[in-house]
Order: C-alpha cells, then structure tokens, then sequence
C-alpha cells in the first residue's frame, strides 16, 4: 500500500508541476510551448479547464500526502 501511495505521489508530483509551468503568467514562461491558451488567442474556456484541472490534481496531492502520513504511521 505504501509504495503504490508513494507512486502516486510523485506522479501527482510531476502532473501538478506540469500544470502550473503551462499556465501563462506575465512572460509567456513555458506557455508559449503550443499547449496553452496564449497559444489560442487566449481563450477564457482553455484558462478556466486548465485551471480546474489545476486545482483537482492539487487537492489529490494533498489527500495524497494525508493518506501517506497515515499509512506510515
């Protein structure tokens, strides 16, 4: 059980990291790599999906975290 949440863990990792870095700030940063909505004339549908799905792999981060400090307890 504790290697499959450790798994997990860094898969949300990398996935969460992904998501943040394609997200466009003031500089285009790695937004401008085809992906994201500045690619698309910035459209607010893109934003608001990329956004969401943000904050879901986020909040599965977290009860991830939860979830290994009570299995290693």
């Amino acid at each position: 059980m504790l290697q499959a949440l450790a798994v997990i863990q860094v898969l949300l990792c990398i996935t969460l990291c992904g998501l943040i870095l394609m997200h466009s700030g003031r500089d285009a940063g790695l937004g401008g790599m085809g992906f994201t909505p500045a690619s698309q004339g910035g459209t607010h549908i893109v934003e608001r999906n990329l956004t969401r799905l943000t904050v879901v792999v986020a909040i599965l981060f977290v009860a991830n975290c939860i979830a290994l400090f009570h299995a290693l307890k």
